[in-house]
């Protein structure tokens, strides 16, 4: 089981927003682990990209982490 951290001022927030129904942080606490969850999913493609076991594997993983990434297809090698 992998662990995940969080920005100390999220575990706040959260906290606040289950333990004690303070709901006017629901939309930054969304926001915030939106973003988290994009990062994990591009930590999690950029890792398949360099670790495939064969180069078509690899350079499929790579075009879809710069697919995530936004990166213009006249821009990549």
């Amino acid at each position: 089981m992998k662990n995940v951290q969080i920005s100390y001022d999220l575990f706040i927030k959260l906290l606040q927003y289950y333990h004690f129904e303070k709901y006017e942080y629901e939309e930054e606490i969304k926001q915030e682990l939106e973003k988290k969850l994009n990062a994990m999913v591009m930590r999690e493609h950029y890792t398949n990209y360099k670790t495939a076991p064969t180069e078509e594997e690899r350079e499929k993983a790579r075009q879809k982490y710069l697919d995530k990434k936004g990166i213009h297809s006249d821009f990549r090698w």
